[in-house]
């Protein structure tokens, strides 16, 4: 579109200004002669060549550590790395283990998931900082698709399974008779979750090919604490009958909240006192331990770590006291050293868990980039989202093979990676070190440890989540939206169902997107009294108005959603609405013709159609007379400031034609300004320009300022 034959406008403000120039800019045009054909091909030959450059950067984007290892500072970053690797590994050992219970699997899978994803994400991710390994929410979400699926290939429940290290047998083998007898519970149970995480992963690294790394912003970070916390609900209650002793199954569907409490209560009389003495005793040494550790991490080089003290020495007194043997308490069993062969997923299972795959992946990735962006800034580099959800993929892809279950970052230890003195992703080989070598040498020591001391090592790290609690009056303060959207991803994900809290919070959230746009309202604008700038009328003091001039703004993108809204909001802003006008006026044109055939007489006197006039002006509530600022003025232009419309769609754009055709009937132009280009484009494509209106093809007039949409005649 070209303006400079078709913006004429010249404008005088009075003494004030004199003459004054429009602004004219010359829009860039397009190439539209480019098919669709030539666009897909020239993409295509950009994507599909290769040069020895561009594979070389393509291999080191791929593989960062071969970008950044060469430039290691040796002396001046390995102290911190191998310190801050020694502290995540020790703390790694006990929550590796312990963890293992919500994901339904035997302690050693644990130490496998930990270590492989340590020595993946050393090599394939971008963040200096974050510590990939096993996630309370993610155990959790592995651990219902394991139980579920578990009940339908007719696997005995916990409850009458238990016996040593024997997690159970096939008992009819419905729909699993491949797996037959060679397979019992433990083995069926790791089968399934390391299919779960090879599909999880498999989405991830889609995802990271189709280059849509960005998925994670819709995640907010209010959405993603209140799924934590749901989350966090339901991992503290199922934990609650390890504390007790109680061998009970784990309910699936929904309301599994409910369930498993009325499961606690009514099998309260079969509590395990030595696992509750037990139980006790570690919480009330863990719990001001760890505050401890929090309180004065300013002043200590590294956390020390009560868990593996804890640990140790329950380890100790169970074997030593032969609680197993003597007073049934449930232990960790047998763990092998070494590792086993690799094994591969179980393809058939993949579209059973199929969905819940999808929904692990994104939880996982959300939760990697966010603290990888999170620390990034914190420590001024920069992070690749899409290389992130390569590397999380691949640490669930590659390891799924060697049974182990989904994995993500975990905001705990990378919070203490950090303040332990962590300079690169080095620090995770020495993690995965510290792993190794309990996986080689030290694992069998915890045959004796309680059950009920993993599950005081996970309730003991849910504080922090369940802490956030505490937050919500200072967060309704700050963001009421942001909070709704928490509490109700929070309540849903708690009380409802894990999986479908997210998809309800992803839902509230979007809604109340949606909801901003439905309340805006349109704002009359007035002009500051020393330059030619214009704001809200009600927000503040001493703006001005023209005479005979209106202008409006309108704070949301025009759609089809809020388009009825947007007239019906500037109609009341005006003060006068065109169609109940043009309706009133038809009905005073009927009521004079039918007076004038009644009296029989060729004309109304004027006083008749005064006084008919101002009776009709009363009963309809309607003048073309407005009253702008309590000042009578004779309205004869309507300004529409775009300046903070996004877009506009089909809707957007009938919806401004239908304003402009119905002022322009009673004899008020409507003009628009400050458009951006990707308006001015939609205005086109959608024919407003198109119409000649009564001024004679002015319409097309384009100002880029309101001052000169104001002084335009």
């Amino acid at each position: 579109m070209t303006l400079g034959d078709d913006f004429r406008a010249t404008a005088e403000d009075g003494a004030e200004s004199g003459q004054m120039q429009p602004l004219i800019l010359e829009r860039v045009e397009k190439d539209t002669d480019k098919t669709c054909k030539s666009k897909v091909s020239r993409r295509l030959k950009k994507f599909c060549s290769c040069t020895p450059k561009k594979a070389k950067s393509k291999l080191l984007g791929f593989v960062p550590i071969l970008k950044w290892l060469p430039h290691y500072q040796l002396r001046e970053w390995i102290l911190g790395d191998i310190m801050s690797g020694l502290i995540v590994g020790i703390l790694l050992v006990p929550q590796s283990i312990a963890y293992s219970l919500l994901a339904s699997q035997d302690p050693i899978y644990g130490l496998y998931t930990s270590f492989f994803a340590s020595i993946i994400y050393t090599l394939l991710g971008t963040s200096k900082h974050i510590s990939v390994g096993i996630f309370g929410v993610l155990c959790l979400l592995v651990g219902q698709v394991v139980d579920r699926e578990l009940a339908l290939a007719g696997y005995l429940t916990e409850q009458t399974s238990m016996s040593g290290n024997v997690s159970g047998i096939l008992l009819g083998g419905q729909g699993n008779s491949s797996v037959g007898m060679e397979c019992d519970r433990s083995c069926y149970a790791i089968t399934v979750a390391a299919t779960v995480t090879f599909t999880a992963g498999v989405y991830q690294v889609l995802m990271g090919i189709l280059q849509v790394g960005f998925v994670s912003v819709y995640l907010s970070d209010s959405l993603l604490s209140g799924f934590a916390t749901g989350a966090s609900l339901t991992i503290l209650t199922s934990q609650f009958k390890y504390l007790l002793g109680l061998k009970i199954p784990r309910p699936q569907g929904w309301f599994t909240l409910f369930k498993t409490w009325y499961n606690i209560i009514i099998n309260l009389g079969n509590t395990n006192i030595c696992d509750l003495v037990t139980s006790l005793v570690c919480l009330l040494t863990l719990i001001p331990t760890k505050e401890l550790n929090d309180r004065f991490k300013s002043k200590l080089k590294a956390p020390i770590p009560f868990e593996l003290f804890v640990v140790i020495i329950a380890t100790l007194a169970s074997h030593f006291g032969h609680f197993n043997a003597d007073y049934g308490s449930g232990v960790a069993g047998d763990i092998p050293t070494g590792f086993l062969p690799p094994k591969m997923p179980m393809w058939r299972l993949i579209p059973n868990v199929a969905v819940d795959a999808f929904s692990i992946a994104i939880v996982g990735f959300a939760i990697t980039v966010s603290l990888s962006e999170m620390f990034a800034k914190k420590h001024g580099y920069t992070v690749d989202a899409n290389q992130e959800m390569y590397a999380i993929g691949f640490c669930n892809i590659l390891p799924s093979f060697f049974r182990c279950f989904t994995t993500s970052a975990a905001l705990t230890k990378t919070l203490v990676k950090e303040s332990t003195g962590c300079q690169t992703q080095v620090s995770g080989l020495v993690t995965s070190l510290v792993l190794l070598l309990v996986l080689l040498v030290i694992a069998p020591l915890f045959y004796s440890l309680q059950k009920c001391v993993l599950a005081v090592i996970i309730v003991v790290n849910l504080r922090g989540a369940l802490r956030k609690f505490t937050d919500v009056p200072r967060m309704w303060r700050i963001n009421r939206v942001d909070t709704a959207i928490w509490l109700t991803t929070m309540a849903t994900s708690a009380l409802v169902n894990t999986e479908l809290g997210l998809l309800v919070g992803v839902l509230v959230s979007a809604f109340c997107v949606l909801g901003r746009t439905q309340q805006a309202q349109v704002l009359e604008l007035g002009c500051a009294s020393t330059r030619e700038h214009y704001e809200d009328l009600s927000s503040y003091h001493g703006l001005r108005t023209h005479p005979g001039v209106a202008v409006f703004r309108y704070d949301a993108p025009i759609y089809y959603a809020n388009q009825t809204l947007f007239k019906k909001s500037l109609y009341r802003c005006v003060g006068l609405d065109p169609v109940k006008e043009k309706s009133r006026r038809i009905k005073f044109n009927k009521k004079n013709k039918q007076l004038e055939e009644g009296k029989g007489v060729p004309n109304v006197k004027s006083e008749e159609k005064e006084a008919a006039d101002k009776e009709d002006k009363a009963e309809d509530g309607a003048t073309v007379t407005l009253m702008l600022n309590n000042k009578s003025h004779s309205l004869r232009s309507l300004v529409i400031d775009c300046s903070s419309v996004l877009f506009l769609d089909t809707a957007g754009v009938n919806a401004l034609k239908e304003v402009r055709k119905d002022y322009g009937e009673l004899g008020i132009k409507v003009v628009l300004a400050q458009c951006n280009a990707a308006v001015l484009d939609d205005l086109e494509r959608g024919g407003y320009y198109d119409d000649k209106g009564p001024d004679g093809g002015e319409n097309k007039i384009i100002f880029f300022t309101i001052a000169d949409a104001v002084h335009h005649d």
